[in-house]
């Protein structure tokens, strides 16, 4: 059963005006998964990372990422573990608690390591987005936009060589998750 809750391509855009700066291809009227094929086979496969993002229901694409950063960076140092942990944690049971916990990490943690965007697109599913007591809500694509930074910085780091395989992973995850709900383990 299809995790993806949109009918075509354009509608993603619509739901999230700022996919529009995130990838370089106009939205059509195709599905998303065949939208997101094109972006994979184009100049710019990148692209179709980032609208995995987009496509994905919140802790799906959170979950996704988490893959994702583990296997592009399989030795995250103890505080790459530690964000991963908290946005794993959150994926397994998304509460408040939780979700604030990886807030709480994704903020103080390296905005350059691809674990800090994986705890931040955790922390951004909801709430607030701060942690002191004026309530500052979420904008509804901040997780997936969090998801897709981290995918791409961890993918910045793979060789030039093992590049396009390692895309070719991530892409096929995030098509298995949004299919029926497995992981790409």
């Amino acid at each position: 059963m299809s995790r993806i809750r949109f009918a075509t391509a354009r509608e993603v855009f619509e739901a999230f005006p700022g996919v529009r700066g995130d990838i370089g291809a106009p939205p059509t009227e195709d599905p998303p998964l065949t939208f997101m094929r094109a972006l994979l086979e184009s100049a710019t496969p990148e692209d179709a990372l980032s609208f995995c993002a987009y496509v994905l229901p919140r802790r799906e694409a959170v979950w996704w990422a988490c893959q994702c950063v583990r296997t592009l960076v399989p030795e995250p140092g103890p505080d790459g573990e530690t964000a991963l942990r908290a946005a794993e944690a959150w994926v397994r049971e998304p509460d408040e608690p939780r979700r604030r916990t990886a807030l709480a990490i994704g903020t103080k943690a390296n905005p350059r390591a691809a674990q800090s965007w994986v705890a931040l697109a955790a922390a951004w599913s909801g709430g607030s987005m701060n942690e002191g007591e004026n309530f500052v809500p979420t904008a509804p694509d901040l997780t997936a936009n969090a998801a897709r930074i981290a995918v791409l910085t961890a993918l910045a780091r793979v060789s030039a060589r093992d590049r396009a395989a390692q895309l070719k992973v991530c892409y096929e995850g995030g098509v298995r998750l949004a299919m029926d709900g497995r992981s790409s383990e």
